[in-house]
């Protein structure tokens, strides 16, 4: 059996179950697990592993026979919370939970604990609250928003969670929920909790994972809570018109021999409807997947069969249609095909737990036939199958009872047993192969081993087919604004509507007819956000409801509605504070809110009223009418009485809510002499390393006239200590930028008045302003237009519909425009001047309303309106600006082409060709051209006579703008131009026949050969080419191939004979041409002495030598001239020959021998190549070890010399074979020579023999050596040798004598 087939994950056959215990008393959880292998079990409280050990005696784990049990012992409240058994092997890990609360009895509180706080009173939303002192705050921050994913990518949500106070080792209960249902970690859903920050991954999106996600962080004083929405949209489908997957893949019901396979269908379908769904199947523990189905199914419900009893499986589906397939969905959870109550068995049942245990005893029923059961009825049916359930019978004990379904045709009563083999098990069973149309009843008969009982009522006649029809389109669909990216959708449900699964929702901008889906999962509300649209455009959406049997038609477009945020009351103002106090009256100033409701503030409303000892009374209105200005004097008080006051805010929305009240007042007369505090400061114009503040100055202005502000600032987190005077001199202006900031930090700003008495009070501090250029951030530009008029131009991208542009000169807006005139046209706005001048130097601003403080400035200073007018006057009166002035060029033929460049020009520009004052036009002698596309103007003279001398002028005209160039053309210049094109003239004809395109010339070998060469062009078969040397033809070439277009003569060994003036003629039938090349005199040397510097460069470096004579130094070359001049230097001068030093060349080697050197000898030699305009030296240092060991094998081959010379020899003149007549005289001599004087010695077959009467040997005046026989006899016959020694050497010469008797030839002959 396949191992693989018996592995299976973890399955809880008993789960653990909560416990509610009283204090001080022990629990244990218990559950039963099975899988194979075995699975491994952890134990868990709040996520957090639990540890025996880490707190000995309070937990005691045991696992006996798949039995797993946890003991808490002694609970306390500590012990309150949730416990998690998890069990994992190989094939997977599965989970499940128990809760444990442990209670006291009323009044029994341990006295050693601190007592609870008082007042303490918990709520829903708090949950428990800490009994002992202390009281959690839970803050989330740094918050996920509304998320958009695609299928297949993975995605992390996020909130980092502040509690406060911070306990050491202090563990939240961290939860997270889709669609308010607890989530665990799973393959698909990844919880980390890092101490301060939550984060749920997302592993591998797929719309079954849209939703509302929320984190929920309990502690013991209560909990809060964060939920945003997650988008998944389709992937791109591998074929291109293809659906989207569909999603939500579940088994509704599972027997041995069927699962229903349920799922929802997708919402994009690209264009073409879904014709249906194949529904895969792939067992656990393989990754083989089948198709159930042949045909697509278009009812999103679908039952498998052919499936293997006790075998557990996965289900996906996949949607088509006239395209191609879609990807398949999510796999289903794994269900394993087996009857309910054999699985029930498996598993194991328990009844909820209601704090008593009663036992009670029954003995089994015997032989008793059930009775029929109950409720029979048709609970689905559809034209492929059809699902059939009913209730047991109601008689107690009875066990083992199975069932037979039985069928009818209607109309008839032949009642046919559908399942003959085997009764069912479960309460349910699934009929197949029906005829579709057909009309049946059926009933069910109960069996146990005691036999079989009385059928049940039979049902209604139920026509097989589909049943369950096609929802009716929505209604009434209303969109509402949200926010800037989000519309509220609303609309009226489906009627009559059965088994509905959700909406599907999909919008349009208006007039693009391109509708995108709002969701991918069904909602079943009748109200949804689409979030992800874009801010401004106007949109119009549609629904569209879903159950099984498909999606119903859509709904009516609903009106359209623009995507911008929806307009509320404005937030409370804040911050009120105090600028002025007489007897009477108090001027307050407050901050205006940080929502302004999304339409703009139109005024205020100030109340007031009296605190006396402590108590405040009722309010009263301040004003009737709605103030626009964050300003205002309270009047009608009383001197010396106390006064609290709030501030409402208002706009077309209606009136907000009161701020806070504020401090309370003394209404009493200020007499300081100081100024009060600025109010009303503003930052704009935030940037990385700037921001600009504005401020109001004080209202009351102490003893005298304000004269000046100084600024503050500090980091937003520093202490007071921090502050920081960023103005030493104090300002005049109620406006100041602040330079120098540190990007990324957060500052604080407040605002000092000073008057000859001196500096007053601090205004109210600033919001905290991080400086950071926020992206798609723009600044004023400054344009000239063509007219030179100036203008200021600023563009806002995050422009609403609500917003304006707001110029300002100075900070203070712009309302005469006289002089500044306002443009604005959709998110850009333009200021033009009506006539710069000194009166508008100043700051300009520009503030948009409605956006996240989308503002810029621009100065205007003296030095850059002197700049303006400059430019301004330059577009005013324009000159075509030219990328080259007027020049002159040669061109082939002697043409003459004079031409400019203009930078920018139009296709209407005119142009005017004037000479010496006159125009001049398009005729015989000028050639005019203006290319328009790159603005380049020329023209053209054939050749160039004594009258063009003078000066030529292009002036051009392009609209209103001008410009003209000269070039004069006189004396010198002129006559070189003209030269110049008449030369080039004669070169145009010239080469229309055969031609030198590279005159001749010469060039050396590296061998030191001197080849004569030349280029020539437009030559044809015919055309030939003649040598000349000194008016002497010396080759001629009348078959040219002229493949490379080069002739060439080589001179091998070149010497003053070749010296003279070479020529070639080039000729054919169109012409002849004539190069020459001077190798005469001051030519040849040049030749020469290129020659010699290859001769020189080719030279070894100079080497020492010995020889039997002296000493010899030498250098190789790759060749040698003997017109080449060569100077041997010693010690720096040149060396005089004599007989004992002697210099020459041997091949390639030049050589100067020292004969019998001594150490006078010893020195720098070198050699010295003279090439005409320069020389090269090689050089040599004989001196030292170099030269005793030249020295040294100078004297060995002296002495081998001497011995050579001195050796005894013999010089010759004895032949190899003597042949002679018996009776004959035999007379051999040779030369001998040796110094000492050798000794001879003769020998005759390797002996010596001596001078006797019959062989005489002589050896005469010390040369020559004679052998004679008188008369030679056969006995003479052999080998004889002459031995020649001295003390240098011995040498020998053979011989052999041959003795013949004639007398024997002639008897022969007889």
């Amino acid at each position: 059996m396949n191992e693989d087939s018996l592995m299976h994950s973890p399955e809880f056959v008993i789960k653990p179950r909560s416990h509610t215990v009283w204090e001080n008393q022990c629990v244990r959880l218990h559950c039963t697990v099975t899988g194979w292998p075995d699975p491994r079990v952890v134990w868990y409280k709040n996520n957090v592993p639990i540890d025996p050990l880490s707190n000995p005696g309070k937990y005691k784990l045991e696992s006996r026979y798949n039995v797993h049990s946890m003991e808490i012992n002694k609970c306390d409240f500590d012990d309150t919370a949730q416990y998690q058994v998890s069990a994992m092997n190989a094939k997977g890990e599965l989970s499940a939970y128990a809760s444990v609360v442990v209670k006291r009895f009323k009044g029994e509180v341990d006295e050693f604990l601190p007592a609870p706080r008082p007042g303490a009173v918990a709520s829903i939303k708090e949950g428990p609250v800490s009994e002992y002192g202390i009281t959690f705050q839970t803050q989330i921050v740094d918050r996920f928003g509304v998320s958009f994913g695609r299928e297949g990518e993975t995605m992390s949500l996020g909130c980092t969670v502040i509690i406060y106070p911070a306990l050491h080792r202090y563990q939240p209960e961290v939860q997270w929920y889709k669609d308010d249902v607890l989530l665990t970690s799973s393959k698909w859903y990844n919880m980390h909790w890092s101490g301060d920050r939550a984060t749920l991954t997302l592993a591998h999106l797929n719309k079954e994972d849209e939703g509302l996600y929320t984190l929920r962080v309990s502690t013991k004083s209560g909990y809060e809570t964060y939920s945003a929405y997650v988008f998944v949209r389709d992937t791109d489908a591998e074929i291109e018109g293809a659906p989207g997957a569909p999603l939500d893949v579940r088994c509704l019901d599972a027997n041995k021999d069927y699962i229903i396979v349920t799922w929802k269908q997708p919402a994009v379908d690209r264009g073409s409807s879904i014709l249906g769904y194949f529904v895969d199947r792939c067992e656990v523990g393989t990754n083989h997947w089948i198709q159930c189905n042949d045909t697509p199914v278009k009812f999103a419900r679908f039952p498998v069969t052919g499936l293997v009893e006790g075998r557990s499986y996965f289900f996906r589906v996949r949607a088509v249609n006239k395209c191609g397939m879609s990807h398949p969905s999510r796999v289903s959870e794994p269900v394993a095909a087996m009857d309910p109550a054999d699985r029930a068995r498996m598993r194991g049942t328990s009844a909820p737990w209601t704090g008593q245990i009663i036992v009670t005893e029954e003995e089994p029923a015997e032989g008793i036939i059930p009775e029929k059961p109950q409720e029979l009825q048709v609970t689905e049916a559809t034209k492929n199958y059809l699902v059939l359930s009913w209730k047991p019978p109601g008689e107690k004990g009875l066990e083992g009872v199975m069932y037979y379904v039985e069928k009818c045709v209607s109309g008839t009563d032949s009642w046919q047993r559908v399942n003959t083999e085997i009764p069912v098990k479960s309460p349910r069973f699934a009929l197949f192969d029906l005829a579709e149309g057909k009309s049946y009843r059926f009933r069910v008969r109960c069996c146990n081993s005691a036999g079989v009982g009385e059928p049940s009522d039979p049902t209604e006649a139920t026509t097989v087919g589909d049943k369950l029809d096609i929802p009716s389109a929505p209604s009434k669909v209303v969109p509402t604004r949200n926010t800037d990216t989000s519309v509220v959708v609303s609309w009226e449900a489906s009627r009559d509507a059965k088994e509905l699964v959700g909406y599907y929702i999909e919008g349009s901008i208006v007039g693009s007819n391109v509708w995108e889906p709002c969701n991918n999962k069904p909602v079943n509300a009748t109200r949804f956000i689409c979030h992800g649209l874009m801010t401004g455009e106007k949109y119009v959406f549609r629904v569209r409801a879903v159950n099984a049997a498909g999606l119903s038609q859509f709904s009516p477009e609903s009106e359209p509605v623009e995507v911008k945020a929806a307009i509320a009351s404005p937030a409370p103002p804040y911050g009120i504070t105090v600028l002025e106090c007489v007897r009477d009256s108090m001027v307050l100033a407050w901050k205006q809110p940080t929502f302004a409701g999304g339409a703009d503030i139109t005024g205020y409303f100030v109340d007031y009223r009296e605190v006396i000892d402590g108590v405040p009374g009722q309010w009263h209105e301040a004003n009737i009418k709605a103030i626009s200005e964050r300003a205002y004097r309270v009047s009608d008080l009383k001197e010396n009485r106390k006064y609290q006051f709030q501030v409402r805010a208002t706009n077309m929305a209606g009136v907000g809510i009161p701020s806070m009240p504020s401090d309370t007042f003394l209404c009493e007369e200020w007499t300081i002499a100081v100024p009060g505090p600025p109010h009303d400061l503003q930052i704009t114009e935030v940037r990385s390393d700037s921001v600009v503040l504005l401020w109001k100055p004080p209202v009351y202005q102490g003893r005298d006239p304000v004269n000046g502000f100084y600024l503050d600032i500090k980091e937003a987190g520093a202490a007071e200590e921090a502050w920081r005077g960023v103005n030493t001199k104090a300002t005049e202006k109620t406006f100041m930028k602040i330079k120098n900031l540190t990007e990324g930090e957060t500052y604080v700003f407040r605002v000092r008045a000073q008057n000859k008495a001196g500096v007053g009070k601090t205004s109210e501090v600033t919001e905290p302003v991080p400086a950071l250029t926020k992206p798609g951030t723009k600044e004023i530009a400054v344009n000239v237009d063509d007219e030179g008029v100036v203008s200021l131009n600023f563009e806002c991208g995050d422009i609403t519909s609500d917003s304006k542009f707001v110029w300002s000169k100075n900070y203070e807006q712009i309302t005469d425009s006289s002089r500044l005139t306002v443009e604005t046209k959709g998110n850009k706005s333009k200021a033009v001047f009506s006539s710069l001048g000194e009166d508008d130097i100043g700051v300009y601003s520009c503030l948009v309303t409605h956006t996240d403080g989308a503002s810029s400035s621009y100065d205007l200073s003296a030095e850059e309106l002197k700049r303006l007018l400059v430019v301004s006057h330059e577009h005013k009166f324009p000159i075509i600006p030219l990328k080259s002035e007027l020049a002159v060029e040669m061109l082939e033929k002697g043409r003459v082409r004079f031409w400019l460049q203009a930078e920018k020009i139009s296709g209407d520009a005119k142009i005017e060709y004037v000479f010496n004052d006159v125009a001049i036009s398009q005729g015989e002698k000028y050639k005019m051209n203006f290319d328009k596309n790159t603005g380049v103007i020329e023209m053209f003279m054939d050749a160039l006579t004594p009258a063009d001398e003078g000066t030529f002028t292009f002036q051009l005209k392009d609209g209103k703008a001008t410009n003209q160039s000269s070039l004069v053309l006189i004396g010198n210049v002129f006559k070189e131009l003209q030269k110049e094109s008449e030369f080039q003239r004669k070169e145009f004809f010239r080469k229309q026949g055969p031609h030198f395109v590279e005159y001749l010339s010469y060039e050396v070998t590296p061998e030191c050969s001197v080849v004569l060469k030349c280029k020539v062009g437009n030559v044809k078969k015919e055309t030939t080419a003649v040598w000349y040397k000194d008016g002497r033809e010396i080759k001629a070439d009348e078959h040219l191939g002229f493949t490379e277009g080069v002739l060439k003569l080589e001179i091998a060994q070149i010497s003053k004979k070749d010296s003279g003036m070479y020529e070639v003629v080039l000729k054919d039938d169109r012409g002849k041409d004539t190069a020459t090349l001077n190798l005469k005199d001051q030519g040849f040397k040049d030749l020469m002495n290129e020659v010699f510097s290859f001769i020189a460069n080719s030279s070894t470096p100079l080497k020492i030598t010995s020889t039997e004579k002296g000493i010899r130094l030498y250098t190789f070359v790759n060749i040698y001239n003997d017109l080449l001049q060569v100077t041997w230097h010693y010690k720096d001068s040149a060396i005089s020959f004599s007989d004992r030093i002697k210099s020459g060349v041997v091949g390639e080697q030049l050589w100067l021998q020292i004969s019998e050197p001594t150490e006078k000898d010893m020195g720098k030699y070198a050699i010295e190549f003279n090439m005409g305009n320069g020389s090269l030296r090689r050089e040599v240092e004989l001196c030292g070890q170099a030269f005793d060991d030249a020295f040294a094998e100078f004297q060995r081959l002296k002495a081998a010399a001497v011995a050579e010379r001195g050796r005894a020899r013999v010089a010759g003149g004895l032949p190899d074979v003597v042949t002679i007549q018996e009776g004959k005289a035999l007379n051999l001599t040779c030369n001998i020579s040796g110094d000492p004087l050798p000794e001879v010695t003769w020998l005759k077959n390797e002996k010596e023999i001596a001078s006797d009467e019959h062989c005489i040997l002589r050896f005469e005046s010390g040369k020559f050596a004679s052998f004679t026989i008188t008369a030679v006899s056969v006995s003479d016959s052999g080998k004889y040798s002459i031995l020649v020694k001295n003390k240098y050497g011995t040498e020998s010469g053979d011989f052999t004598v041959s003795v013949f008797i004639p007398e024997e030839v002639g008897g022969k002959k007889k």
